[in-house]
């Protein structure tokens, strides 16, 4: 799934590039919007009394994103199970080159305890494993 944006200058650093602590907030943008596409929002997934805790990242720069860049990010799910899912995102320029990825591991809590979602939630989101 692709999400698409500009980048803006309160995003940036003094060197006129996005700053390192604003790419989680993109790829988190990315990840909410692609969970809303697949139609499981993060509203819905609270109103079902859960919600998706991130465990892990394993995040690379690949190169600089200058101020009001046009960017594409891309969001795939890895692998996934009726407890936990990877997921997968790259960030590229206008021009389509690589800027940055991310792995990331999440799990479904219930309660503040990690959860098993219902086998039906689960073909859902089977649906946009790649």
């Amino acid at each position: 799934m692709e999400y698409r944006r500009k980048v803006f200058g309160y995003e940036c650093d003094l060197y006129g590039h996005l700053n390192n602590a604003n790419y989680l907030h993109l790829f988190e943008e990315a990840r909410a919007d692609a969970l809303d596409k697949m139609g499981l929002s993060v509203r819905k997934l609270n109103d079902l009394g859960f919600h998706i805790y991130i465990t892990n990242l394993e995040l690379t720069y690949k190169k600089g994103i200058p101020v009001e860049e046009n960017i594409i990010i891309k969001s795939k799910i890895v692998t996934a199970n009726r407890v936990s899912s990877i997921w997968r995102q790259e960030i590229y320029d206008n021009s389509y080159e690589l800027c940055s990825t991310i792995k990331v591991k999440g799990v479904f809590v219930k309660d503040g305890k990690p959860y098993r979602i219902s086998k039906e939630l689960f073909n859902q989101f089977q649906e946009f494993i790649e």
